[in-house]
């Protein structure tokens, strides 16, 4: 009897307070899209970086024939075919607990395979280049991507070796701009979580004051403290449960039309987050918009509702 009545207290409550309860949904939507985008973005950073990381090569160019600044290449001539069979025996030797295989690129593979693919016919920056512009390199993929510092101690100093160059270099950049824009999208939901909160607070709390006159009767008869406050609670928790369903629903569509119809089929190399990661989120979002609602419900008719 006492949950029925709880209940149909909440339910007129939500009928007299139409507008002000919209307008909780609204702010918990909102903060709830910038609290799941963040948690989307951070997964589709940890998810490129762990793709990345498994694609990425330690390269060890060769010296060129020709003048080089480096003092491994002071002879002015490239590494022969012994030489070169030397530094891979070096780095089987040395390196084999860091080093998984080596790949020896020779300079017409590079300017086949890699070079004219980003310079079409050889030209760069007004030159028409060839095969014997290019430089020779071994290709090492490590067992563990963080294990570059290692190589480059035992190779920096070897005769041939012009330079050690991970790759990883290239990404951390992006990692990093990406990253930024999680910090960013983390304070935006900050202050609008914070908003929800005083904002839920503010609307439980004038709920309670339309109807101060019920609230009392109940207390003369004998209500318990949360016999009053639990149709109040309700109200905000249904209100900010509305808001996490849209906030859920919302992510769902820009993960389908902006990465899962658009981006995923552009870039065909790259995994991306899809439905799956924004469900796996979802449960989160909505326990935490209704502890929210819970918390700020309870903070505020402690305060207005005294015992």
């Amino acid at each position: 009897m006492r949950l029925r009545f709880i209940f149909s207290q909440a339910w007129t409550s939500l009928r007299r307070n139409g507008a002000m309860v919209i307008s909780v949904m609204l702010v918990t939507f909102i903060s709830f899209v910038f609290i799941g985008s963040a948690a989307l973005m951070q997964n589709q950073v940890s998810r490129a970086r762990g793709d990345w990381y498994d694609q990425v090569e330690v390269v060890v160019w060769l010296c060129p024939d020709g003048s080089s600044t480096s003092a491994n290449c002071a002879s002015g001539v490239a590494p022969t075919d012994d030489e070169v069979s030397q530094i891979e025996a070096k780095i089987q030797s040395e390196l084999s607990g860091v080093v998984s295989t080596i790949r020896y690129v020779s300079q017409e593979d590079f300017f086949k395979n890699t070079f004219t693919k980003q310079y079409p016919g050889g030209v760069y920056q007004g030159r028409t280049l060839t095969a014997a512009d290019m430089q020779a390199s071994l290709r090492l993929k490590l067992k563990d991507a963080n294990k570059y510092q290692v190589v480059s101690e035992v190779l920096s100093n070897t005769k041939g070796v012009e330079q050690v160059e991970d790759q990883r270099e290239i990404f951390e950049p992006v990692f990093a701009v990406l990253n930024r824009g999680t910090v960013v999208t983390v304070v935006l939901a900050a202050v609008m979580v914070l908003v929800a909160v005083l904002l839920t607070g503010t609307t439980i709390r004038m709920s309670a004051a339309s109807r101060r006159k019920e609230t009392e009767i109940m207390r003369y008869v004998g209500a318990s403290n949360w016999t009053i406050r639990m149709p109040f609670i309700l109200e905000g928790v249904f209100a900010s449960l509305l808001g996490s369903i849209l906030a859920i629903g919302t992510l769902m569509g820009l993960i389908k039309v902006f990465i899962t119809d658009w981006l995923a089929r552009q870039v065909t190399w790259m995994s991306f987050i899809d439905m799956y990661s924004v469900l796996w989120i979802a449960p989160w979002l909505v326990l935490g918009a209704i502890v929210l609602s819970v918390v700020a419900s309870s903070i505020s008719l402690r305060k207005y509702l005294h015992a």
